[in-house]
């Protein structure tokens, strides 16, 4: 994996924090662009498209949660570039409204160098892993099950005749239950197959992906088995 090819954007209201992470993202090979707010994020991300966005929550003019709405928002953006949290605040609350925002992962300040690059490094690995060139669409873009349509390609979901873009997240826990109806994920299974080994999330990040794709594609398609894991049906 060449890192040169990957640019990342941080943003951040702190100076030293900007300063800091960029030299030693930089220093692995990572092209790394900053900006001190959600407005300046925003037009870098339009000009650049990133493959992975470091923001910040507690930020002026546009906090984090905003932008990080913002940013979904801007289709080159959208199934491609991972977006995780970077803050001080550790409740659970801004943890869930980082998610729900559509937020892939979230980490925690003070930051430790070696373990913010391996962090990066994961999710970068995701990305390239997540290219599969040269396969039919009519074979893996489309997958048809009940009254849903999911568009692989587009990260699009129909349900009837109604269309919806989801988060990246939202889209792979999704696309891993249809994978298999009826079949019980294991909560270490869904992290494994949707987070990865080596990205460490919070124990409500599955609960929060699977309320939001039950108010968008609605209750009856995901199951829950106390204790156990999650299930979708037709």
């Amino acid at each position: 994996m060449s890192d040169d090819k990957y640019k990342i954007l941080l943003v951040d209201d702190e100076q030293e924090i900007l300063e800091f992470v960029k030299y030693n993202l930089e220093k692995e090979g990572f092209t790394v662009y900053t900006a001190r707010n959600g407005v300046e994020a925003i037009a870098i991300a339009e000009k650049q498209t990133p493959s992975l966005i470091i923001l910040d929550i507690m930020m002026p003019e546009m906090d984090g949660i905003t932008t990080c709405e913002e940013l979904r928002k801007i289709p080159g953006l959208h199934q491609d570039c991972l977006i995780i949290f970077m803050t001080a605040r550790s409740e659970d609350y801004s943890q869930i409204a980082g998610f729900e925002a559509g937020a892939d992962d979230y980490i925690t300040k003070p930051i430790r160098p070696k373990v913010l690059v391996s962090r990066v490094k994961a999710l970068i690995r995701r990305i390239a892993n997540g290219k599969l060139p040269d396969q039919p669409a009519e074979e893996t873009n489309f997958v048809t099950i009940g009254n849903l349509v999911i568009d692989k390609e587009r990260y699009l979901v129909k349900k009837g005749k109604s269309e919806m873009i989801l988060p990246r997240k939202e889209f792979e826990l999704l696309s891993l239950l249809v994978s298999k109806p009826g079949k019980v994920f294991t909560r270490d299974e869904i992290y494994c197959n949707v987070w990865g080994d080596n990205v460490v999330v919070g124990d409500r990040t599955i609960d929060v992906h699977i309320r939001k794709l039950r108010e968008k594609i609605g209750n009856e398609h995901i199951r829950t088995l106390k204790g156990v894991g999650y299930k979708f049906v037709e």
